[in-house]
């Protein structure tokens, strides 16, 4: 097997996050191919050696999958970079994703614990309460687009003007936005040679509350807008703006702006991030509520991404967590504080720990809309700010980000000697590999619990209780 060799074989399984396994009979040997459905036939070229491993990028779908029970419901799947399993039932993806999580955690967990499967998404559709869309072009020299990478493409975007990820308030916006700035010939920002203006756009819509926040993310290249009199283009980019807040304005929308924004960014990484932010209308955040408590969201808040998986979620967390009544509750990488607020209410202190700043702001703002007055919050890395902290836990919940837990800041974790922890988890291979040191420091895996955040996708929530064993 050789480096541009064009191969053909079945997937026989797919292995967390979206691997597809393929054995190659004629060479005897496995290569890794993403983008597959266990049991398509399909054709793939080899593009690299990992670590000895083979891995192929996918060229066709020569036979569909047995799994393949139903047309994709998108016009741009499977070409789209935001779904992987539109034409598997949702029972069949969350089977897969479940039995993936069971075999990473099965190689890690010493001795027995109870699996308990996993909890569908309460919306298989539209449950996406946050998008970031990008503007580019399907094709070199194409017209503009709005929406979403192609697969494997970091300039290609197709414009998702049927996404069935998001309520068609999103998609109605997005509609609205593309076709505005292509009737007025805006330039989009060019990643490699950092000139244009249009950059992105943001949309966040509270499943609850209804409101919405938009924000159009730009370069500050106004001299793309020319016959300015300063030379800036400055006048004619706020003239386009008003007049993009007032089409938004006009769209017939089941839910309401709460805010329309203008982000100015300039970095040359692609990110949506601000250097400045101009409120066009309305507020800069917006409320949605979890479990009976209110929470204010700003455009780059951290809040997980499906309302109301994140309920189905945290009261998994929330049951594994048990009793905690005149119990001190430490939060680690509290976020917003969302899992800490929930906790609160009968517990003696809850403290969170979140390196984001704005997030800890954000999550101190929080409880006290909540009237919640025993939580504290702390901005700073965990590994450092645990040494400072006076409290003593009685339980720990960890929520760290995808990367998982820093192996010093294990071991600290593990001489507070806490009955029990709950470990939730966005990638069980983080989870896996910190299962082994806590397990060396006297904790005991009992139970395992996986929510489906994120349908159509590889993405999978895990939710783990440990307990001390004396």
């Amino acid at each position: 097997m050789k480096k541009g060799q064009v191969l053909e074989g079945t997937i026989e399984k797919v292995e967390f996050p979206n691997k597809g396994v393929v054995t190659v009979a004629e060479e005897g040997k496995s290569v890794i191919v993403k983008n597959g459905i266990p049991g398509q036939k399909v054709k793939f070229c080899v593009n690299k050696f990992k670590r000895g491993n083979a891995e192929g990028r996918l060229l066709e779908v020569l036979e569909k999958s047995p799994l393949e029970t139903r047309k994709p419901v998108c016009s741009i799947f499977p070409a789209c970079g935001g779904c992987m399993y539109q034409t598997m039932s949702y029972e069949a993806q969350m089977e897969m994703k479940a039995e993936q999580v069971k075999n990473i955690l099965d190689e890690a967990v010493d001795g027995e614990y109870l699996f308990e499967g996993v909890k569908a998404s309460p919306k298989e559709f539209a449950y996406r309460n946050k998008m970031e869309f990008s503007f580019g072009d399907e094709y070199k020299d194409g017209p503009l687009t709005l929406g979403l990478h192609k697969k494997g493409s970091t300039y290609d975007v197709l414009a998702a003007s049927d996404c069935k990820l998001v309520h068609d308030d999103m998609t109605k916006i997005l509609n609205c936005v593309l076709e505005y700035f292509k009737q007025r010939n805006v330039s989009y920002y060019k990643k490699m040679q950092h000139t244009g203006y249009l950059r992105h756009l943001l949309v966040r819509r509270a499943v609850k509350t209804g409101e919405i926040l938009t924000a159009l993310v730009t370069s500050g290249q106004t001299e793309v807008f020319a016959g300015d009199t300063q030379g800036d283009g400055r006048a004619q980019e706020q003239e386009l703006l008003k007049g993009w807040m007032e089409a938004l304005k006009e769209l017939p929308l089941e839910g309401s702006f709460a805010g329309i924004l203008h982000i100015r960014n300039d970095s040359l990484a692609d990110v949506v991030q601000s250097d400045e932010t101009q409120v066009l209308y309305g507020k800069d955040y917006f409320y949605e509520e979890l479990l009976g408590l209110t929470f204010r969201i700003s455009p780059f808040s951290f809040f997980q991404t499906n309302s109301l998986g994140a309920e189905v979620l945290y009261e998994t967390a929330r049951s594994y967590i048990g009793e905690t009544k005149d119990k001190v509750v430490f939060d680690l990488y509290s976020g917003t504080g969302t899992i800490a607020q929930i906790t609160s209410p009968v517990a003696d202190k809850v403290v969170g720990v979140e390196i984001v700043e704005e997030a800890v702001e954000a999550a101190r703002k929080n409880a006290a809309f909540n009237g919640l007055e025993n939580c504290e919050f702390i901005a700073g890395d965990v590994l450092k700010v645990i040494d400072e902290l006076t409290d003593r836990p009685d339980i720990i919940i960890l929520d760290p980000p995808r990367d998982g837990i820093h192996p010093k800041a294990i071991g600290k974790i593990i001489e507070f000697g806490v009955d029990r922890m709950v470990y939730i988890s966005c990638k069980p291979t983080s989870l896996a590999r910190d299962l082994v040191p806590l397990q060396e420091g006297g904790y005991k895996v009992e139970k395992v619990c996986c929510v489906d955040m994120f349908p159509f996708t590889s993405g999978i929530e895990t939710v783990c209780l440990l307990s001390h064993v004396k």
